[in-house]
């Protein structure tokens, strides 16, 4: 399972760029999707590459963005219960939607700073952009 996380904002984007991250729903800065690891998915995160952060998730990260950050579809104000056990069932191929969960996730700033001028690199945590593999996971901590 990828998780995606949207970290530029709208200004100046071409317009194939911001079809693409509607594809995905994307459509705010600070937004994160799941998604399988399919070629359409795959190809739709090459192409926005310069604009996202990316990679595999653990079910431990995943509990915890369901737990603090996951809605209801409808708006409603109810808490989400038996996060562990909806995740066992997105990591088992069910859609969020199915689940009764919106498809995606608003996220706070990262603590701590992030720099989008270049690509994650393990030597520099701040660095943001691109493909972070299983780091991800320290990427989605800071902005729970």
């Amino acid at each position: 399972m990828i998780v995606v996380i949207r970290i530029s904002g709208q200004i100046k984007l071409k317009g194939d760029v911001v079809e693409t991250l509607d594809k995905m729903k994307l459509r705010k800065k600070y937004t994160c999707v799941l998604l399988n690891e399919t070629p359409e998915n795959l190809g739709m995160i090459k192409k926005v590459n310069n604009f996202i952060a990316f990679g595999n998730i653990d079910e431990k990260t995943l509990v915890e963005l369901i737990k603090t950050r996951a809605k209801h579809i409808g708006n409603t104000k109810k808490k989400i219960e038996h996060p562990e056990k909806i995740a066992k069932e997105i990591l088992a191929g069910k859609k969020l939607e199915e689940l009764g969960i919106k498809p995606f996730f608003g996220l706070h700033p990262a603590r701590g700073g992030i720099n989008t001028k270049k690509h994650y690199n393990k030597d520099h945590p701040s660095l943001v952009l691109g493909n972070h593999k299983d780091n991800i996971n320290k990427l989605i901590m800071r902005m729970l």
